[in-house]
């Protein structure tokens, strides 16, 4: 695969699964743009990635508002003049037992991970629509297809991610942009750092794999979607799991 000549979008490109998918991205010869909420970080990875190969420039973007995500797209194609890939990562949790969640829980996880998702897309879509071109990967998750106790929210909000991926595919298809979503299953990133062996190996022991993924595997997958191998590919969820869902 190559992304030579290639823009490519990552949101929460800073840090953890983005980070990884940005970088792989990056060393496939694409010219990357990251949001990330965490500015400082976002523009010290873009930093570190410019000095190795294609421009990479950091952008501060709250997905919860509209006005922001038009005026980050906006200044991505200022300095690019084009978005030929979107990844929609940025995520957040905020889990408690259903009966428990407050409003404010279930509302933020939801403006986020789905209205996020949402609203980059559609800014998106405008210039990838009018080129008759592109691919979007949407980030979801496995949770979103089986459930999960504790995170009412963030299933269904990447159960709706799921849902916005195959309607944005049926809309966008005849225009030539691709639009699919992976789902990873038990990731190693900040939030599994903290888990005691016994804990992971509770999560794990059942799984045919027999292991925790790591984010390069995610971004395997996400590239081969964006790429041209994958140009006959939408409205897909591709699981990376190590086999938890089949």
């Amino acid at each position: 695969m190559t992304f030579d000549g290639k823009v490519v979008l990552v949101t929460g490109g800073a840090r953890g699964i983005g980070r990884a998918i940005a970088q792989r991205f990056h060393d496939l010869g694409a010219q990357v743009a990251i949001f990330g909420r965490n500015v400082e970080a976002a523009q010290a990875f873009a930093q570190e990635l410019s000095k190795s190969g294609a421009p990479a420039k950091a952008y501060g973007c709250d997905v919860s508002s509209a006005d922001a995500c038009n005026a980050a797209v906006e200044e991505v194609l200022k300095d690019f003049q084009k978005i030929d890939v979107l990844v929609n990562n940025a995520g957040i949790t905020q889990d408690g037992l259903f009966v428990r969640m407050k409003d404010e829980a279930w509302q933020q996880v939801l403006e986020t991970n789905l209205g996020g998702a949402f609203r980059i897309m559609r800014a998106c879509a405008r210039s990838m629509l009018k080129a008759r071109s592109g691919a979007i990967v949407n980030v979801a998750s496995v949770v979103g297809l089986i459930g999960n106790a504790g995170q009412a929210n963030y299933c269904a909000a990447k159960a709706g991610l799921v849902g916005l991926t195959k309607a944005a595919a049926r809309e966008f298809g005849a225009r030539g942009v691709r639009v699919n979503a992976v789902a990873p299953g038990l990731i190693e990133t900040d939030m599994t750092a903290s888990m005691t062996g016994d804990q992971k190996q509770a999560l794990t022991g059942n799984l045919p794999l027999a292991r925790a993924g790591k984010p390069e595997d995610v971004a395997g997958a996400v590239c081969f979607l964006a790429s041209d191998d994958a140009a006959y590919v939408t409205g897909q969820v591709l699981s990376v799991c190590g086999g938890m869902v089949m």
